[in-house]
């Protein structure tokens, strides 16, 4: 505490000044005392009372020393008091104001360091999505690339294949002339040995193109879409959640209709729903499904449907078309542009009501609290081709449908490629 000595020693210092000061005025003032004694003659000596009563006596120049050394101390005592107070106020206000500072600069840094990291979060979820974006056009780019070689090298077999059976054909034709021939004309013509060696190892070697050739149109005709279709509905597994959700350019209040889709199904159960429509009355106004290897057709509920067995092959192409009028009840079943079934009396005077939901690979049924989907109904695999409309086709007009460009003929009340077709659950559109 050393600026405290110092400020003791300068008080003593003061106060040592201040009491000469006062000392020498004291002389002054008891000569003046004295003089004023010597002009007053005689007056009152009764005084002496006062004068020899303690109580009045003054202090002397000691008393004095002593009475300004304690007010000296006492002011001193004050003023580091007063100084002590002064410091810890600035300190507290200073400790205050750091505190209040560092909130500040924390607060600060903290939104700083926020809009630094959102700001950099969403610079990397552009460059993914971004990144994402053209990863799904190059694989599109690619798989289209891919699908004009593999349609390539399929007219290209067809066209070898075509070119071999009439080699075949032939040299089939050939050798039954040469059969024909007399003993005497194959004696003089005969082939020599050397010739049915290469005769016999070119007939294999056109057995085994012709077989390699059916192999890749197997692969081929797999692997494509069907003529005309740039698109379809992938449904990956069988499962309640995995649907699409059709809705219809025209209303739904139908006395016929014509109704046709490609499918390409992984497996078949018991019931495999392809596409299905239903009201709240009745969830099975139109319905078709598979039944293992058989195609159904129902309209206006269960007990009315068509049924063609045999038509159905795993992971092979097919086209399906139904057909159906009030009138009479009149029902037909078509697979690949042929007809492959017929029936009367399928749910007469009967008109399918609109307000309904259509979708594809599911049916909404009361299986469920409150209706859902049953996974067993599920359908899996690929469809593409889905169309519909208001009247029944001519058999032209459906056998059309399973020809060349086969995408580009659409129905007035679904026409694919146009009328909003949604994938749920996993199901989506590949090309």
């Amino acid at each position: 505490m050393l600026p405290q000595e110092i400020l003791s020693l300068l008080t003593l210092f003061c106060v040592f000044r201040a009491s000469v000061s006062v000392l020498d005025e004291d002389d002054d003032y008891d000569l003046m005392y004295v003089n004023l004694d010597n002009e007053i003659e005689g007056p009152v000596l009764g005084t002496e009372e006062t004068v020899s009563c303690d109580c009045q006596r003054e202090h002397t120049e000691w008393d004095k020393l002593f009475i300004m050394l304690e007010n000296s101390q006492m002011k001193e005592n004050m003023m580091l008091q007063a100084m002590d107070e002064t410091l810890k106020v600035d300190l507290q206000t200073l400790k205050a104001e750091l505190s209040q500072l560092t909130t500040n600069l924390a607060a600060t840094f903290a939104t700083a360091v926020e809009k630094a990291t959102s700001h950099i979060v969403s610079q990397v979820e552009q460059a993914l999505v971004r990144n994402s974006d053209q990863a799904e056009e190059v694989k599109r780019l690619h798989e289209s690339e891919q699908g004009k070689v593999l349609e390539h090298i399929l007219l290209l077999s067809h066209n070898v294949s075509s070119r071999l059976g009439q080699l075949e054909s032939a040299w089939l034709r050939t050798s039954e002339v040469e059969a024909q021939e007399t003993a005497i004309q194959q004696d003089k013509f005969s082939p020599t040995r050397g010739d049915n060696l290469i005769l016999n190892s070119l007939w294999k070697e056109l057995q085994q193109t012709r077989a390699e050739l059916k192999a890749s149109q197997k692969w081929a005709a797999q692997h494509l879409l069907p003529a005309g279709c740039e698109t379809a509905i992938l449904f990956p597994m069988r499962s309640k959640k995995i649907f699409g959700s059709v809705h219809p350019t025209a209303g739904m209040t139908l006395r016929s209709f014509t109704a046709c889709i490609w499918i390409k199904v992984t497996e078949a159960l018991d019931k495999t729903i392809v596409f299905s429509y239903g009201t709240k009355l009745n969830p099975y106004e139109i319905q078709l499904y598979l039944s293992r290897e058989s195609a159904v057709l129902v309209v206006g509920g269960d007990q009315h449907k068509l049924a063609v067995k045999n038509v159905v092959v795993p992971g092979k192409w097919v086209h399906l078309c139904g057909a159906w009028s009030s009138e009479n009840g009149s029902a037909s079943l078509w697979v690949n542009g042929e007809l492959a079934a017929t029936a009367l009396d399928i749910a007469d005077a009967h008109t399918i009501p609109d307000g309904g939901i259509l979708q594809i690979g599911q049916e909404k049924n009361g299986c469920c609290v409150g209706g859902g989907f049953d996974e067993a109904l599920a359908f899996s695999g690929k469809l593409t081709g889905f169309n519909m409309w208001d009247r029944v086709l001519s058999a032209k007009e459906i056998a059309a449908q399973s020809g060349e460009d086969v995408c580009s003929i659409r129905g007035n009340i679904i026409g694919w490629g146009v009328t909003e077709v949604l994938p749920y659950g996993g199901a989506q559109y590949i090309s």
